[in-house]
């Protein structure tokens, strides 16, 4: 399709996808699911799973094979926005006295899932159709168990955010661990990339490239971005174009080095100084994002997601056993790990709960894993319903630590309800 004929598609497409996502944020919130989860949702029944099995000329209609690459850079757009504000959120919260804990609690939740998820694969692969055409099965699994240790740091941002977990002590345990947690995944998703292709030149590169960042972050970076902000000789609209292109800029960098624009975007809105120009210019910006940029990334990722692949009982058990080990892996070893760390019960178990959630960047792993030839659709079906499990029950589970630890205060009397209630929902 031409340039021109495939404008009209667009519009026609962002608009759909739009208003369906309105419509589950909806639905879905009447159960207490946050925005973010209706959008996967949302983009997973666009796709073949739903619209394209009950109306495959209509699907084929609305998501022309030619649009993929259009909403992928698009929304690539809405993630680079997205994460410069958690990232901005995230330094909103002084993190005194986590690190070693934040520190455990991510090692936990890489090691474990990613030896589960290795182990799933190797064990099966003679049985289940999950290896893509040339991939090795040491390459796929290794690939799963990096997905499966991912958590889905900028979703995990937005689901304390919107939740009023914001400023709690696990709320700022587990925002610490996830980003500790998605950096050392992405460093060792390059590694599995690399060693897909035959060649190290990308794994250095990424790690060379990552130190280089750090260096020019602390040192330029922040004076860069306070100058930007304190100074009065710029006006509203020359301030704002600085930033984005900035933002731009460092996503740029950071996507060729290999640590993905999500990473680089995070970054800059860590370092920004926490002023009201800084707050005015998120105001302006994050809306457009969250409302017409974001929810397109997930439609791209349902697109490739085919549910009816599930109806083979051995791609089924692995998909179960997927979700599965994810839980246990990601949920028990880091409430294990703040439990060995002298963290109260109900602080690691609402930790557990908010790493679980895998949503947004296992499907940017399993993207990049497709691109690379590592992913086939039945992996990447699999995949995509453990990120859409384990973010579909951190709400639910939140809520039911709630009510577990309101009837314990109950029973506890007066004078235990204050403190229990201090351990966990003090600020840091």
């Amino acid at each position: 399709m031409t340039p021109v004929e495939l404008a009209p598609r667009f519009f026609l497409a962002v608009a759909v996808i739009l208003l369906f996502c309105r419509l589950m944020a909806w639905l879905l919130g009447k159960v207490g699911q946050p925005a973010v989860v209706s959008e996967m949702v949302a983009g997973v029944l666009l796709g073949p799973s739903l619209l394209g099995l009950v109306a495959p000329d209509v699907q084929n209609a609305l998501f022309p094979a030619a649009l993929y690459p259009v909403l992928y850079i698009v929304g690539q757009v809405g993630l680079v926005i997205f994460m410069f504000q958690a990232g901005y959120a995230f330094t909103a919260h002084p993190l005194t006295g986590l690190a070693g804990t934040a520190g455990a609690v991510s090692l936990a939740g890489i090691l474990v899932p990613l030896g589960l998820g290795a182990l799933l694969v190797l064990i099966t692969a003679g049985q289940v159709p999950v290896l893509a055409a040339g991939a090795s099965a040491g390459v796929t699994a290794a690939f799963v168990g990096v997905a499966l240790a991912i958590t889905a740091f900028p979703m995990l941002a937005r689901i304390i955010t919107e939740g009023g977990h914001a400023g709690t002590r696990y709320g700022s345990l587990a925002l610490a661990s996830g980003a500790l947690d998605d950096l050392v995944a992405w460093i060792l998703l390059a590694v599995v990339l690399a060693t897909a292709s035959g060649r190290p030149g990308p794994a250095v590169v990424t790690l060379g490239g990552a130190v280089l960042f750090g260096l020019l972050l602390w040192f330029v970076g922040r004076r860069l971005a306070a100058a930007l902000i304190g100074s009065d000789r710029l006006g509203d609209q020359s301030r704002l174009l600085g930033l984005i292109a900035l933002l731009f800029a460092v996503a740029w960098y950071t996507d060729e080095i290999g640590l993905y624009a999500v990473f680089g975007a995070f970054s800059v809105g860590a370092i920004m100084p926490h002023t009201e120009r800084t707050d005015r210019m998120i105001a302006t910006i994050v809306p457009i994002c969250q409302v017409a940029f974001l929810p397109l990334f997930f439609t791209y990722s349902g697109l490739h997601t085919e549910f009816g692949l599930l109806g083979q009982p051995s791609v089924l058990v692995f998909a179960v056993g997927c979700v599965a080990l994810a839980i246990v892996g990601k949920f028990g070893a880091c409430w294990a790990a703040a439990r060995l760390r002298g963290e109260p019960a109900a602080v690691a178990l609402r930790v557990g709960a908010l790493m679980n959630a895998r949503g947004l960047m296992q499907l940017i792993a399993i993207n990049v894993g497709m691109a690379a030839g590592i992913v086939n659709s039945t992996l990447f079906t699999a995949l995509v319903l453990v990120a859409l499990v384990t973010t579909l029950m951190t709400t639910p589970v939140l809520s039911w630590i709630n009510r577990r630890e309101a009837r314990i205060m109950v029973r506890s009397g007066p004078g235990e309800v204050k403190v229990a209630a201090g351990r966990i929902a003090g600020p840091v």
